[in-house]
């Protein structure tokens, strides 16, 4: 019974019309003809790299901005008409893109400059031999290459974050031992703040040029939304006011396009699931809700022991007590649940960085505040919903058998 009620939902719904054309154009990863809205940054990033059609090696740059500001899509556009001229006059250039937020491909250095090998076309082990020999190996097929090699590295500031900035100096350290070859670096990052992180040794040699990505305002996103919405959707699918709703939404979120886009895409979802052929504004709200659930429950799983302790250490303090929470409470309920778990309890100033972390994350609120001669402390306070702490909590539990 339950198969046949399945069948017929399936048939139904290959014999609906879709509200989508084109879904692929409203997600990060699509990179459109033309970029609206950052002709200067475009001017910038391509001023620098024309050198590489000369085969003389570029300066290394650095970009940044936050999420959603057009960083990667900028760059990919740039590298792709880049790449069809070298193409087109058999200029030898080439280009690697790594996102280093994944962690099969940059989570230790040996890790990223195996995938920088293989990318290259060669295979080697995941793991087992030296870092100075996968190194060697990197250098030898770079050199019998005899071209320039630009390597774009998304999210840098996850990858230094998991692995130190040792790496970024050895990879701009490397053209001193290639003499047939040369390769250039482009830096993204998410972290206004990130070079101040960074060696002085490696920020001299990464940061040749740097790039600011400023945040989109409303009438852009609503510009960019418009644009992607009419590769994305039948005519006459968008009610009115629904594309103001969602870049109004972004706007808030510090012009982030990419968290616009995502709004639109999940809203024409909701809305085909309801069988509706026309997307409301109300589905925008919807939209918003189920993408900040689904941000916060992922958040949730994916974090390592000791923060998912934190975090549970956090909620219940807080449900305890009502108010605004300090630093020293959660430290004494942290080292309780820590001794339930038989896990090593990290110094108060450790836990005082990983509540700096939920607080970035968007989790929590937490605000320095002086105690005078006693130092200072955070005051924290819940920034998810009251109706998603249960849950969360829930899934806490489950993970840490508490």
């Amino acid at each position: 019974m339950v198969e046949k009620n399945l069948n017929k939902f399936f048939e139904s719904f290959l014999q609906k019309e879709p509200l989508f054309i084109n879904k692929k154009s409203l997600q990060s990863n699509y990179t459109p003809n033309n970029v609206p809205h950052r002709k200067e940054q475009i001017d910038l990033v391509a001023g620098i790299l024309a050198p590489a059609l000369r085969s003389d090696k570029p300066s290394n740059i650095f970009i940044y901005g936050k999420t959603g500001t057009g960083k990667s899509l900028t760059v990919t556009h740039v590298c792709e008409n880049l790449n069809q001229i070298a193409e087109k006059n058999k200029i030898p250039v080439k280009f690697i893109f790594l996102n280093c937020k994944l962690k099969r491909v940059a989570d230790t250095e040996y890790r990223l400059i195996a995938q920088l090998i293989r990318e290259l076309g060669q295979d080697v082990p995941a793991t087992g031999l030296p870092t100075e020999e996968i190194y060697k190996i990197f250098v030898n097929i770079v050199e019998k290459m005899d071209q320039l090699l630009i390597i774009v590295l998304d999210e840098i500031d996850q990858l230094v974050k998991k692995i130190g900035d040792e790496l970024l100096y050895n990879l701009t350290r490397l053209n001193a031992e290639l003499k047939e070859s040369q390769i250039s670096i482009i830096g993204i990052s998410n972290d206004l703040l990130f070079t101040d992180q960074l060696d002085p040794r490696v920020k001299s040699s990464l940061s040749e040029e740097e790039i600011v990505f400023p945040p989109y305002n409303a009438l852009q996103l609503q510009s960019i939304l418009r644009q992607r919405a009419k590769l994305a959707f039948k005519n006459e699918t968008l009610a009115e006011g629904v594309i103001e709703k969602c870049a109004a939404y972004a706007a808030r979120e510090h012009g982030d396009a990419r968290r616009a886009l995502e709004l639109l895409r999940v809203a024409g979802e909701i809305a085909e699931r309801k069988n509706l052929t026309v997307i409301a504004i109300s589905h925008i709200d919807e939209a918003e809700d189920k993408i900040e659930r689904d941000r916060i429950l992922d958040i949730t799983t994916t974090q390592p022991k000791q923060f998912k302790l934190a975090l549970y250490s956090m909620l219940t303090v807080c449900e305890k007590n009502n108010h605004k929470i300090f630093t020293g409470e959660v430290y004494e309920s942290y080292r309780d649940n820590c001794a339930r778990c038989a896990v090593q309890p990290l110094t108060q100033r450790r836990l005082s960085d990983i509540i700096a972390e939920f607080d970035m994350l968007g989790i929590i609120n937490a605000k320095t505040i002086s105690k005078g001669r006693y130092g200072r402390t955070r005051e924290i306070s819940l920034a998810i919903p009251l109706s998603l702490v249960p849950k969360v909590k829930t899934l806490l539990q489950e993970s840490l058998n508490l």
